[in-house]
C-alpha cells in the first residue's frame, strides 16, 4: 500500500494526533475516524524511516536514539494491528496510534529529521 510522500512536519502531526488525544476531543464518525486513521497511518510510515536514519547518526549508547528507536518499534506494532470490526476497537486503535504519531513528532524534533 502506497504512503504520504511529503515530508515530516511535526507541529501537524501533533495537531492531528490531538484530533484525538486533545482533553475536550469529541468522537470523530466512523467515517472521520477511518479517514484519521488514515492520515496518522501515513504520517507514521513517513516519520518511521527518518527517525531511524536521524537515529542512526548517534552513537549507539545514546539514549535518545534508544528512545526513539523503542518508540518506532511500538509504532510499527500498532501500525500492524488490524483495525477491529467495531467502532470502539477502532477508535481504540487509532487513539493509541495517534499516541505514537505524537511520539514520533516529539523524536523528529528532536533528531532534528532531515525531512
Amino acid at each position: 500500500m502506497p504512503h504520504a510522500t511529503a515530508p515530516v512536519d511535526p507541529q501537524t502531526m501533533r495537531e492531528t494526533a490531538a484530533l484525538l488525544l486533545a482533553p475536550d476531543a469529541e468522537p470523530p464518525s466512523p467515517e472521520e475516524l477511518k479517514k484519521l486513521h488514515q492520515t496518522l497511518d501515513d504520517m507514521a510510515h513517513v516519520a518511521i524511516p527518518e527517525i531511524e536514519v536521524a537515529s542512526g547518526r548517534l552513537p549507539k549508547d545514546d539514549i535518545p536514539r534508544a528512545c526513539a528507536l523503542v518508540c518506532v518499534g511500538e509504532a510499527r506494532m500498532r501500525l500492524r494491528i488490524p483495525p477491529g470490526e467495531t467502532f470502539e476497537r477502532q477508535l481504540s486503535l487509532t487513539t493509541k496510534l495517534a499516541r505514537s504519531v505524537r511520539a514520533l513528532a516529539d523524536h523528529c524534533q528532536t533528531l532534528r529529521c532531515a525531512s
